[in-house]
């Protein structure tokens, strides 16, 4: 009989486990980020707490210095005794307290030294043998009690010297440097910032996550939402600090909801448009193989190849348009714009003359200028280009073009049947054809010509054409001042 295997335990983690816990808590959160910050405040604390007591200690040693008390006082206490035997225990009791009391609280490494002397003769009544060791010269003898400091075997003493008619009282004293007070000081400093701690970042932390959690509604809510919703988020933000927040991601799911729109409608519109050139050629390709008659044929293909001619010219616009949307703009480029549109111009010459069209240009013989030029070809070729097609045979269409200040401007004008004024408001919608035109269009070129136009940040306005006939565009494009 088989032994049963037993589940591993739960409390056992594989590698790859332990890598996503461990990466999940580096991730930087804006908890961690808050408390952090306390945490550096406490430092700064500690740091500004430090140096304060730091000045004030140097205050003390120059204006009192606590040696020079230290030393009187105990002189002071000397002068009743007049057995020198006594004395010296006295003297050797104090010093040997000093250095406990010295070594309990961590003050400095090493010992306070205490001499007594006789005044009248010199003789040493009491002296440590750490003292005679230093071979510290005494000062001459002098009124009243003074300091001084000295530096033997390459450290630092202070020196007390005093004197009353009995007793010549001398103490010997590690020089506390600067270093010795901030390492003390910091230690002492550092427990009650460390019970002060908890009693900080606890309140920090808890108040930190209840006010984030708001913000952590908003973001369950958007991520249990469908993929294709657009709707508004439907938060109602309480709080000051998230109602911009909701206002922003609002307003962008507005953008993305017409913009949605938009292209359904343009997609649906695509497909009607490419629908009649496409039925158009499969008839007229069945009467091409089907039909035997010459003339027939010859009837079918020229429809044909209208048809294609046709299609090719809405797919042409169609990628016009798709890259006058895409978000990523080509650089600038210098360009000799005047010039420029002489060439394009020229290509819709043979257009015109096929119908006794008259162009003319009015433009400087040099216009420099740096600007999106695949932009201003879309501007120009289909505002030429409507121009041509829509004005009657024998007509005049007149481009012009010119700069003023930091902006540039170009006009196409024509004597032709025009825009009545209640369809100028939808002549730049996509696929939006006039009425009572007989050339054939897809309803794209002006559409084209507003994003273009809208993509170099200028504007494009409708106007009266030549002589007070037919219609004029007129396109205003900011340049850069070093154009």
């Amino acid at each position: 009989m088989s032994t049963p295997a037993f589940p591993p335990s739960t409390g056992s983690r594989t590698p790859r486990q332990l890598r996503a816990t461990w990466r999940r808590l580096a991730e930087p959160t804006l908890v961690r980020r808050s408390v952090l910050s306390v945490t550096v405040a406490f430092v700064l604390v500690w740091a500004v707490l430090l140096g304060y007591n730091y000045f004030n200690y140097k205050q003390a040693i120059t204006n009192d210095p606590g040696l020079l008390k230290y030393g009187d006082a105990l002189l002071e206490s000397l002068t009743p005794i007049t057995d020198p035997a006594q004395a010296a225990a006295a003297v050797a009791a104090t010093n040997h307290w000093t250095n406990i009391r010295r070594r309990q609280i961590g003050l400095l490494p090493g010992a306070s030294m205490h001499e007594l002397r006789n005044s009248a003769t010199g003789q040493v009544v009491y002296s440590p043998a750490g003292l005679q060791e230093l071979d510290i010269p005494l000062p001459a003898l002098q009124e009243g009690s003074a300091l001084s400091e000295s530096v033997v075997q390459g450290k630092p003493y202070r020196i007390y010297v005093g004197h009353n008619a009995r007793w010549r009282l001398r103490i010997v004293d590690n020089k506390r440097t600067d270093a010795d007070y901030l390492a003390y000081n910091g230690r002492y400093l550092v427990p009650y910032l460390l019970l002060a701690a908890p009693f900080v970042l606890l309140p920090v932390w808890l108040s930190v996550r209840n006010g984030l959690r708001p913000l952590q509604q908003l973001a369950n809510l958007i991520a249990r939402r469908d993929k294709d919703d657009l709707q508004p988020v439907g938060f109602r933000a309480r709080h000051r600090e998230l109602k911009p927040l909701e206002q922003s991601l609002d307003h962008l799911f507005a953008q993305l909801r017409q913009k949605v729109e938009r292209e359904r409608a343009f997609v649906q519109d695509a497909a009607h448009e490419i629908r009649t050139p496409l039925a158009v050629i499969t008839a007229q390709a069945h009467v091409m193989a089907r039909s035997p008659i010459e003339e027939e044929r010859m009837q079918a293909q020229a429809h044909l190849e209208q048809a294609i001619a046709r299609t090719s010219h809405l797919a042409q616009q169609l990628l016009d348009l798709a890259a006058l949307d895409d978000a990523q703009r080509p650089a600038p480029r210098d360009l000799d714009v005047a010039q420029w549109l002489r060439g394009a111009l020229a290509q819709a010459v043979p257009d015109a003359m096929a119908r006794q069209i008259e162009l003319s240009l009015d433009a400087p013989d040099t216009l420099p200028a740096r600007l999106d030029q695949p932009a201003l070809e879309s501007i120009a070729h289909n505002l030429i280009d409507n121009a041509v097609r829509y004005t009657p045979n024998g007509g005049n269409v007149a481009v012009a073009l010119w700069r003023e200040g930091t902006a540039l401007h170009l006009s196409v004008q024509d004597d032709g049947p025009g825009i009545a004024a209640t369809e100028q408001s939808h002549v730049f919608e996509r696929f939006y054809r006039g009425l009572g035109h007989a050339a054939n269009g897809s309803g794209l070129g002006l559409a084209i010509v507003r994003q273009a136009v809208l993509r170099m940040g200028g504007q494009v306005q409708i106007g009266v054409g030549l002589n007070g006939k037919g219609v004029g565009f007129f396109v205003s494009i900011p340049l850069p001042h070093k154009a």
